[in-house]
């Protein structure tokens, strides 16, 4: 739920009406930018090509003398890069991600043509030199010459060599008509249209995860058994909206399945909302008692709905709020709501000042069922937990923020500087590899949650993000806290299975993050490097060393099995963090998750 600031009017006389420049205030501080390089076979630029960006901003541009383009003012989002020019052979479309204040790079190859080419219906292509292919011209009041197609099938059919069908005529019945009758037929045809010209996007994953604490458990046959089936479909509506579906299924000891769904309008607009929900559910098929110990009839089931509206007051005073609704079936209260507020004013130029007031409700085990971002790995329920208490049941944690930050955006990085206060109640505590008294022992993956006690604390944040060259870019923050964390009753218990989660009366705890991504073009490769270092994790018994958490994604494009418009990667990732970052979690949330076992996931991942 991130606030955008918006820049001040320069001169009274001369500026442009408040909605134009409210609307470009708001594209310029939300959009992102495509720039790259077309080269021809021998590495050469390429003047004078048309490149085309067709995703939520459609627009085109033409390549310099140097062979450069630039898109900018992109709503985030994927776009399709092309690349048409006379005596040259298109290449197949490229996925790009255009992301929020963020300049992506690609490069596109052309071929001369010339050469003999195969077409996919078995047809034979020879093209002449381009400096003597000159096509007829069309006559005035021919088809082409009202209306051309510039798609790349579209010119390949124009230019077949004919064979001994060249005057054949295609019966009417197989014809589709221009405008669709009213009939069962028209509307047939208007929904073949529909999928036809829709820019429909997506993902699809076929993924296999594990959990483990020593290279022996890793190579154990059955640790990366639990397959995962992932979709996104996503497509514009119009030209002021985009909506997505997304969906996960995963068979192993637990059969899960989650399904999430959003729909948001796009800037430049006053109003921006954004609406979602999704629902998850969780059976457990396996053999742990202490997973069904808590699991009355066998099942877990998840829900929440989200409503969020970002309000551009002036062009420099912009507000959001939202509300999130969430219902768990294995709580005694089941219903969590969770309110936020957010303000942001742009004293000058590229200077944001942001106040945010939040009272989120957190479910014990909400990360199994919740989705997380769109940059994360996305992985249905997997994991089973249970109560630490000896009757079972679970209690949800409730925390109360107010937050204020300063940004600066300083020639492509910007700098951060902000301070925060946080009231929990019933603070979440999670615990791996620990054999509760009288219980059956878990097993690896397995986990117990219970309530720490309250906590307080208060703190001021850093952090610096920039883009080193075009390849790399990334982000460090650093954090000092002083935090209290009164324990309950239970203090006792937690003395003896994690002495590590029982507090100071006051302590001060130190952290720091970072983040780096780059990116080789050359290989198709990205790699996303997430490391946190931190004096407070509950795992260090005696409380004097440093903790850690990192996140390491791989992911290798496998350009032979791209077909159309698809694009294949491979993944692999190692992390032992148990909470995705977001804006909602508490200082302790992620601190006191004691010995979290590293998980593995790889796979293939199909883009169109």
């Amino acid at each position: 739920m991130a606030l955008l600031g918006l820049p001040l009017a320069a001169s009274a006389q001369q500026a442009p009406p408040a909605s134009v420049q409210l609307a470009a205030s708001i594209a310029a501080v939300t959009s992102g930018s495509i720039h790259g390089l077309v080269k021809d076979e021998a590495g050469d630029p390429v003047a004078g090509a048309m490149v085309s960006a067709v995703g939520a901003t459609p627009t085109v541009a033409v390549t310099d003398h140097d062979g450069r383009f630039d898109f900018d003012t992109l709503a985030p989002g994927p776009y399709f890069v092309r690349v048409h020019l006379s005596g040259y052979i298109a290449p197949r479309a490229q996925m790009v991600e255009v992301r929020p204040s963020t300049r992506t790079s690609s490069t596109i190859s052309l071929r001369r043509a010339g050469a003999t080419t195969v077409l996919e219906a078995g047809l034979v292509q020879t093209d002449p030199p381009p400096s003597t292919f000159e096509p007829a011209a069309p006559a005035p009041d021919s088809p082409s010459n009202q209306a051309e197609d510039e798609s790349e099938l579209s010119w390949r059919l124009r230019h077949i060599r004919r064979g001994v069908l060249k005057d054949a005529r295609l019966p009417d019945v197989i014809l589709v008509e221009e405008h669709p009758t009213a009939d069962g037929n028209g509307f047939a045809r208007l929904a073949t249209g529909f999928f036809a010209d829709t820019p429909f996007s997506g993902q699809l994953n076929f993924l296999t995860t594990g959990s483990f604490d020593t290279p022996r458990q890793l190579l154990t046959p059955d640790n990366l058994s639990k397959g995962v089936a992932y979709v996104r479909v996503g497509a514009p509506v119009g030209s002021q909206a985009d909506w997505s579906i997304r969906g996960a299924l995963n068979q192993a000891d637990i059969s899960s399945w989650i399904l999430a769904g959003a729909y948001a309008t796009r800037a430049p607009a006053r109003h921006r909302y954004e609406i979602g929900m999704s629902y998850s559910t969780q059976r457990y098929d396996g053999g742990n008692p202490l997973a069904l110990r808590d699991v009355t009839d066998g099942s877990r089931n998840a829900g929440a709905v989200y409503a969020v509206d970002t309000f551009a007051i002036a062009p420099a005073v912009t507000t959001t709020y939202g509300i999130r609704y969430a219902r768990y079936d294995y709580l005694e209260s089941r219903g969590l709501l969770s309110p936020r507020v957010a303000l942001t004013i742009q004293p000058a130029d590229h200077t944001r000042v942001t106040g945010t007031l939040s009272r989120n409700q957190q479910a014990p085990g909400a990360e199994e069922f919740l989705p997380p971002s769109d940059s994360g790995i996305w992985l249905p329920p997997q994991r089973t937990f249970s109560s630490i208490r000896r009757r079972g049941g679970f209690e949800a944690e409730r925390a109360t923020r107010v937050s204020v930050e300063v940004e600066r955006d300083l020639a492509g990085s910007t700098l951060s500087v902000g301070a925060f206060r946080e009231t929990v109640d019933d603070q979440l505590v999670t615990l791996f590899g620990v054999d509760l008294p009288f219980q059956p022992s878990a097993e690896l993956g397995h986990y117990v949650v219970g309530n720490a006690g309250d906590a307080y604390a208060t703190g001021c944040v850093a952090e610096f993000r920039t883009r080193l060259a075009n390849r790399i870019s990334g982000s460090v923050a650093y954090s000092i806290i002083n935090g209290v964390l009164s324990p309950r009753v239970e203090g006792g218990y937690f003395s003896r299975l994690a002495p590590a989660v029982l507090r100071p009366e006051a302590e001060r705890i130190q952290d720091v993050s970072t983040a780096i991504e780059t990116e080789v073009p050359e290989t198709s490769t990205r790699v996303l490097v997430l490391y946190r270092l931190s004096n407070g994790f509950a795992e260090e018994p005696d409380r004097a060393g440093l903790g850690s958490r990192f996140d390491v994604q791989v992911r290798q494009a496998l350009p032979f099995l791209n077909f159309t418009s698809a694009q294949w990667e491979m993944l692999v990732a190692v992390r032992n963090f148990f909470h995705d970052t977001s804006a909602e979690q508490t200082v302790y949330d992620e601190l006191l998750v004691v010995h979290p076992p590293k998980r593995i996931v790889g796979g293939v991942t199909m883009r169109f």
